[in-house]
């Protein structure tokens, strides 16, 4: 693959009196931004000001809808209805893309958060779903989607540019997809196993399952989850360690 990546993490995922993680630590860190729009975490105060802190820092910044499951941080499976899916997703989508213009921004690409994109992973129906909510809204906006996903498979049927990402933090199964939190194993702790996982899939331009099995990809972008206790620390060893290994860091417009 090509020696051009980029570094993404999922952010804005506080709300209220209520915080997750160092965003403004993790925004001097990584190249683009996943901004929660409300459904699952955020609010209309933290989107504001996790857009003007990633524009003070230079990331790219992107629409991170969710099921609406605050109480469940949106990792609960639910149906939806296809239509009435869509309308969320243009809401939650909409109201980001609405406060980073008054900030003098844009929202470039889009990525859904936890179960939903867990099922648009496996289910061709839901990718649709979601693909076509996001081309409705603005067939410019880039898809952030797991390589090897439905997801991928659905955005690129619907017209969009699609940028596959694989994940620093989570081990994957032998079918590509994540091994569920629920299981053992399904979390990679430590920043070094986190570099080391990522550096090995890149160099084998492979997702490498937690059995070994190899699945060829060409992955453009790393996720580190922003609300992890270790984030900050992992995704500065995975920024160093890519660029020790020779790869040049972008914001995912800038991957084109």
């Amino acid at each position: 693959m090509g020696k051009r990546i980029n570094l993404n993490a999922d952010l804005g995922e506080s709300f209220g009196a209520w915080r997750m993680g160092d965003d403004a630590a993790m925004l001097e860190v990584v190249n683009s931004a996943n901004v929660a729009c409300g459904f699952h975490a955020g609010d209309p105060l933290v989107m504001q000001q996790t857009v003007a802190t990633a524009k003070r820092c230079g990331v790219s910044i992107g629409a991170h809808p969710a099921f609406p499951d605050l109480q469940g941080f949106g990792r609960r499976c639910m149906d939806v209805p296809a239509t009435e899916l869509e309308a969320m997703l243009i809401y939650q989508i909409g109201a980001l893309a609405g406060i980073a213009r008054a900030k003098g921004m844009a929202v470039t690409h889009v990525k859904p958060h936890g179960a939903l994109n867990n099922m648009a992973c496996a289910d061709a129906k839901l990718a649709a779903t979601v693909a076509r909510a996001i081309h409705r809204l603005d067939p410019d906006l880039i898809l952030l989607a797991p390589a090897l996903s439905q997801l991928v498979i659905a955005g690129r049927e619907a017209g969009l540019t699609v940028v596959e990402e694989i994940f620093a933090d989570r081990a994957y199964l032998d079918d590509g997809n994540l091994v569920p939190r629920s299981q053992p194993g399904a979390m990679i702790h430590g920043a070094e196993a986190c570099l080391r996982h990522v550096l090995d899939m890149l160099e084998a331009g492979a997702l490498i399952s937690i059995n070994g099995k190899r699945l060829p990809v060409s992955a453009q972008s790393v996720c580190v989850h922003g609300d992890d206790a270790e984030a900050v620390a992992t995704a500065r060893a995975l920024r160093e360690g890519l660029m020790r290994a020779g790869y040049e860091l972008v914001a995912i417009p800038e991957l084109g």
